[in-house]
């Protein structure tokens, strides 16, 4: 798949599928290198899903080391989208930090979100949201990448999830894997995260937006998503019983239809 020289810094990227162009953002992650397996079902069938590696992580660098924070990371995502010349494109934010670069993509060049879709992200971190992942960049630093998996793997599934699939889940190829020897990477994306702030813009996107509220999200739930649907006019809620990483068949079924339905109707 390939690289690219874009806004300083070489990305990669992939495109799968085909159809309409979709940007797909994650957060402290990539789903290139195979995990687009990850992508929710039926997607890359309608749609051209391009993906890519956040700087610092899979094999994008992250030259010059400018200051971290969701703009710089916006203004990669659209230097990639100018590279393949797609002026329009439905933007996917899908948990924490890669929502919240969706947020900025919108605000920075607003002809180019056909829509947005945000889950698990924020118009500005509080300090329990700013504390948390503070915490989960102490235990990576301090104790290791293995021992911040475990601690992110818990707040983020739900429990009964999270007993039933913690030996499967757990190690480098698990989530969070792209983190593992890449501490400097996720100190900068804690810097992102803890930054981010459009409260006196977000009113400002015009784009058709759906926001997820899951209310068993212990990282980033409805006191945080509800500003999100409050702050962009016309945007539109789903309420999921779930936790940070939307996971088990059942949730992941209503959450693909509930995302394909809007994405058709914009």
């Amino acid at each position: 798949m390939p690289d690219a020289q874009l806004n300083g810094h070489r990305m990669h990227y992939e495109v799968h599928g085909a159809g309409d162009p979709l940007l797909l953002t994650g957060g402290w992650g990539t789903f290139c290198h195979g995990r687009h397996v990850h992508l929710p079902e039926g997607l890359t069938d309608r749609y051209s899903v391009i993906v890519f590696d956040h700087r610092g992580i899979g094999d994008s660098d992250d030259a010059g080391a400018p200051v971290p924070s969701t703009r710089l990371y916006a203004a990669d995502a659209l230097a990639l989208l100018d590279h393949l010349g797609v002026g329009r494109a439905h933007l996917v934010g899908l948990i924490g930090m890669g929502a919240c670069i969706t947020q900025e993509m919108a605000l920075a060049c607003p002809g180019i979100a056909r829509s947005l879709v945000n889950t698990g992200a924020w118009v500005a971190a509080d300090r329990f949201l700013s504390d948390q992942l503070g915490l989960l960049l102490d235990i990576h630093r301090a104790m290791g990448w293995a021992a911040f998996q475990r601690a992110v793997m818990q707040i983020s599934f739900e429990p009964q999830y999270y007993a039933r699939n913690i030996d499967r889940l757990a190690g480098p190829q698990g989530p969070w894997g792209e983190l593992r020897d890449r501490v400097d990477a996720h100190a900068r994306f804690v810097q992102a995260c803890v930054t981010h702030d459009v409260r006196d813009r977000i009113g400002s996107i015009a784009a058709p937006t759906l926001v997820v509220h899951a209310t068993l999200d212990q990282v980033t739930g409805p006191r945080l998503t509800r500003a999100i649907e409050e702050g962009i006019p016309g945007a539109v809620g789903h309420t999921l019983a779930a936790a940070h990483v939307i996971a088990g068949r059942p949730l992941k079924t209503e959450f693909n239809a509930r995302l394909l339905d809007f994405l058709q109707r914009h």
